[in-house]
């Protein structure tokens, strides 16, 4: 069983999605950013970066134990472990590693400076607040247009998220961490 350090905030409910989609079965362990939980002599051995999400598998290669951080190569290492949602075949393998890029490098972090300026600076900076927005903006037109152009419709991708949302993955974190 894997050992997810995590709190409820869009990174962590990455790798809950994809732990919940593999069917591989995780216990939390709450690091509780709000009290510096990520700061913790413990958690600096597992994620020297001190920011949140690590993760340990006590069958991870070769059957050893096996340590990660960074959401974006804990979900390439499940996906691998797991065999699902990586192809073997090069393009298609890539076209995924494309979009994984896409999100660590442009969705995660500008979505998340936008958010930030518009819901915690503690002075409205209007240049962040715009200049997040439009990175924002650009990222939904990026991801419109390829599924657009793959023939999924906006009310396929209401159904999915609705489905996503009612998950247990949504309410186990909300239970552990609220």
């Amino acid at each position: 069983m894997i050992d997810l350090y995590t709190w409820p905030t869009p990174d962590g409910h990455k790798v809950h999605i994809m732990l919940e989609e593999t069917g591989t079965p995780y216990t939390v362990i709450p690091i509780n950013i709000c009290k510096d939980d990520q700061f913790d002599p413990e958690f600096l051995k597992i994620n020297p970066n001190n920011k949140m999400l690590a993760m340990i598998d006590p069958d991870g290669p070769g059957g050893e134990l096996y340590s990660l951080f960074e959401s974006g190569a804990i979900l390439m290492y499940l996906a691998e472990k797991t065999g699902q949602f990586m192809p073997t075949d090069m393009c298609t393998r890539y076209d995924v590693i494309q979009w994984l890029m896409f999100q660590m490098g442009g969705v995660g972090p500008m979505f998340g400076q936008a958010h930030h300026f518009l819901h915690y600076a503690p002075e409205d900076i209007d240049y962040a607040v715009d200049r997040f927005a439009v990175f924002v903006l650009g990222g939904f037109g990026v991801v419109a247009i390829a599924l657009w152009a793959e023939g999924i419709s906006l009310a396929e991708l209401r159904e999915r998220g609705a489905a996503l949302t009612s998950r247990e993955v949504t309410r186990q974190a909300n239970a552990e961490h609220n």
